[in-house]
């Protein structure tokens, strides 16, 4: 801290060495789609005890650079102003590759940024393909999953509403994200339009988690009865109850982020903006709800463990609930866990690729968790395909499986 008396007033100079990684560069907007680097420190200048603060002269003060000087670059003085960077009432009067010399006509918080042209990236036609392909499996997948769910018979106190829900929001945002992606050319001209689609996918990606959340609920209410939801308990979890609350708290939050930060949507992907942390008004209720989840599975394993020690003759239906607990846990591992790689896909291409996998063929591990590895659902498979095909029945297909098995035996003898 320096002071300098100059006539009747004294003046105070302070500089935060590290207060440009809380007040960055990307809070200073401008009309142009730029780069913003900060090129100085952050540095407070102020007139203590002093009434009148109003300058009859503007002042000059030099900046040193501390980061990498591009020619092409666009220096700016800036002002700190409540909650971004603005250049009312400065400008430069002079730079080089290492100094800035700034003049202002107040005294603030100032800082040097630099903006540069954004690098266009390069579409990669391998990544393009590969995401093309992997977004319309998933799709497949998940319909065959929303079929299972609305026409196999299921047993008695199998709720599938959740389930149900959850595939067709996991299945309108798929669908919409690989549409808004084939024409993203012809929309982003459209930016109401952009945002609009950013805000459905928003809104659907979020009722995947929220139907995540309630399947976790009604398991945690089945673990504790140990048997079919009450009829008193029926009513207030009614299909129609679970269908509005599984819908309604992913349009609030929606609504609420579109009421606080109107410009949060509507990115060159027609997505949520990552500035100014808008991103976490997806990625916040997501944490939420995973963490919530997994209390609900410690506390949903412990109350199931006590159970198997003290039933007797209910161990099969308790035997099946543990094999739901788990199966909802890997359900949930598996919806939740790939968004986190989301934070490191700019690193590594490697870890791009992971998460467009992971992320693409969600309804596929549903699909393979709930219906592939349920025997039930298998028979009921082999019974609809012995409708479309009279000759293949359960027994065709034991019988064809032993002679394949005995004359591999034969040959290998």
């Amino acid at each position: 801290m320096c002071f300098c008396k100059t006539g009747l007033a004294s003046v105070a100079f302070m500089s935060f060495s590290t207060m440009q990684d809380l007040l960055k560069p990307d809070f200073f907007n401008t009309s142009e789609d730029t780069t913003k680097t900060m090129m100085s420190t952050v540095i407070s200048a102020t007139l203590p005890k002093t009434p009148n603060t109003t300058l009859t002269k503007p002042v000059n003060f030099t900046l040193k650079h501390i980061g990498k000087f591009e020619s092409e670059g666009n220096l700016s003085c800036v002002y700190w102003n409540i909650s971004e960077w603005i250049v009312d009432g400065c400008s430069i009067v002079q730079t080089n590759s290492s100094h800035t010399v700034c003049l202002c006509v107040h005294l603030s918080t100032f800082a040097v940024i630099m903006q540069t042209s954004r690098r266009p990236t390069k579409d990669d036609p391998l990544m393009e393909l590969l995401n093309l392909v992997l977004v319309i499996v998933g799709l497949v997948f998940t319909s065959l999953a929303l079929l299972t769910f609305a026409f196999c018979r299921w047993k008695p106190g199998v709720n599938n509403v959740a389930r149900i829900n959850l595939c067709i929001s996991l299945l309108s945002a798929h669908l919409l994200f690989l549409l808004t992606q084939q024409f993203i050319n012809l929309i982003k001209p459209h930016k109401e339009l952009c945002a609009v689609i950013s805000g459905a996918l928003h809104f659907f990606f979020l009722s995947c988690f929220v139907w995540m959340f309630i399947e976790a609920v009604l398991l945690f209410i089945c673990v504790k009865n140990l048997s079919q939801i009450s009829s008193k308990q029926r009513a207030v979890l009614n299909s129609g109850f679970l269908i509005v609350i599984g819908y309604v708290i992913a349009f609030v939050i929606v609504g609420v982020s579109v009421g606080l930060v109107p410009e949060g949507y509507g990115s060159k992907q027609c997505w949520i903006n990552v500035d100014k942390g808008f991103i976490w008004s997806f990625l916040g209720p997501v944490c939420f709800i995973l963490a919530i989840n997994m209390i609900l599975f410690i506390s949903i394993i412990t109350s199931l463990n006590s159970a198997l020690k003290k039933l007797n003759a209910k161990v099969s239906r308790t035997k099946q609930t543990k094999i739901m607990v788990f199966k909802t846990l890997a359900q949930s591992v598996i919806l939740g866990c790939p968004w986190i790689l989301g934070f490191f896909t700019d690193m590594n291409k490697m870890m791009e690729i992971l998460f467009l996998i992971l992320n693409s063929q969600q309804g596929t591990f549903i699909f393979l968790i709930h219906c592939v590895l349920n025997d039930e659902v298998r028979q009921q498979y082999v019974k609809w395909m012995g409708v479309l095909s009279p000759g293949l029945t359960p027994r065709t297909i034991k019988n064809a499986s032993q002679k394949t098995l005995r004359s591999s035996l034969s040959i290998s003898n």
